[in-house]
């Protein structure tokens, strides 16, 4: 029997072509070695094109550094106070707190399961009432690459008067009645990490309104240095540009975004149809009033308590040695094993049942207002997000994983189902 490839739950995928080889091959052969060069260049010209809109890219070192680098636009400051959806990885709201401000976290409404504005409207509100001064940004997220409601976020922060960072870290090319994502608010971040919808191994970047602004972010981006024949520095900048050589991966990946996200919705609709009539499964759908076109970055699922997974039992029973998704770096091991809030046991068991099919699934994103670290913070919840952690899984959609294998993921998950 053939031995079957572990199918990761987004892996990054080259172009057929070897663009991306290409690209990277100039900028050795050219002595490009270092940030800025022509394949930074292109590949942000790649982008504006994409993203349309009249928009400006700043290419930058990560997601997170182009979160950070919109907050200090803002003029965020130690002391104000960033509102923030709950319901997110962390990259979204860690740079509140290097610049020493209070992230304010704002829970979920069900059906996109991003932003609530009617809780965003209460959260100002009751900010501007308990510290007299209005949070300094709304920072929404297109949780999994689902848009947010675009329409209710921004009426409510014109009104307010407070600018709008669009974290469309997972909503590379996701549309809200036909307008990319990261292009309504005040500025969009995008996140080209190995695992999104395209990559440049590591990387980010900045959507901007004008060439004002434009400027602006390329100054703080580059230890913003003043026209002088030497050094002059007269704010502080950041080292925060992308790589020629990370530029040029991102070039040839663009040859081929229009058929990733293809791939993306096509898997997700295969999944909608194999996992319709299974009992106590359900998926993660976008609403069907034709304003929103999620790019599903990653299909989500959850799975009613109810349901009988087979090796609950054993659920939680011994700690988890290394990082489960895909995450990068160190980690600790985990002391206690369990948390007061975590996913269901049958969730945690349908997740160690397809990892022993080699197939590599997650717990939905746990809400920030959850995490200990920001046990203190400000938080304006109904319940959502913290239910939906419960119940709901990640499955891989990425470029490498085929038809076959989502007919393999499900096959693997109904077997894990006790009759």
């Amino acid at each position: 029997m053939k031995e079957r490839k572990r199918i990761y739950l987004c892996l990054a995928h080259m172009s057929d072509e070897g663009m991306e080889q290409k690209y990277v091959k100039e900028a050795f052969d050219t002595n490009w070695v270092v940030p800025l060069g022509p394949n930074v260049d292109g590949f942000e010209k790649a982008l504006e094109e994409f993203i349309g809109e009249n928009k400006r890219i700043v290419a930058l070192a990560s997601g997170t550094a182009a979160v950070h680098l919109a907050l200090v636009e803002c003029g965020v400051e130690a002391g104000d106070e960033v509102i923030v959806q709950s319901f997110t990885f962390c990259a979204s709201s860690h740079p509140i707190t290097y610049l020493g401000a209070t992230p304010v976290f704002v829970d979920s409404e069900p059906d996109t399961w991003n932003m609530d504005p009617d809780l965003l409207e209460k959260a100002i509100v009751d900010r501007i009432a308990k510290t007299g001064r209005k949070p300094k940004a709304i920072v929404p997220v297109a949780l999994y690459g689902m848009p947010y409601d675009c329409d209710r976020i921004m009426e409510i922060a014109n009104r307010y008067e407070i600018p709008v960072i669009e974290d469309a870290a997972e909503g590379f090319g996701s549309k809200y009645k036909g307008q990319m994502l990261g292009t309504f608010g005040h500025l969009g971040i995008l996140s080209f990490n190995g695992n999104k919808m395209i990559t440049t191994s590591g990387g980010g970047a900045m959507i901007t309104n004008s060439d004002e602004q434009w400027r602006e972010i390329m100054m703080y981006a580059t230890q913003y240095r003043e026209s002088y024949p030497y050094y002059q520095h007269e704010k502080i900048g950041f080292n925060y540009r992308m790589s020629n050589i990370c530029a040029g991966i991102g070039r040839g990946q663009m040859t081929i975004a229009d058929k990733h996200l293809a791939h993306h919705r096509h898997a997700q609709a295969l999944y909608e149809e194999l996992l319709k009539d299974v009992e106590g499964i359900h998926v993660h759908t976008q609403p069907t009033c034709g304003k929103y076109d999620s790019n599903f970055w990653l299909t989500a699922i959850t799975i009613d308590p109810e349901l009988r997974v087979k090796g609950e039992d054993k659920a939680y029973s011994k700690a988890v040695t290394g990082a489960v998704g895909g995450a990068a770096g160190v980690v600790h091991i985990a002391k206690p094993i369990t948390t007061e809030c975590q996913p269901n046991r049958n969730v945690e068991a349908m997740r160690i049942w397809l990892d022993k099919a080699l197939i590599e699934a997650r717990p939905v994103w746990k809400p920030m207002h959850k995490q200990p670290i920001y046990q203190n913070a400000p938080a304006y919840t109904n319940g959502v997000s913290e239910a939906i952690f419960k119940i709901g899984m990640c499955l891989p959609t990425g470029p490498c994983v085929t038809d076959d294998d989502v007919r393999y993921i499900v096959d693997c998950i109904k077997e894990a189902i006790e009759c």
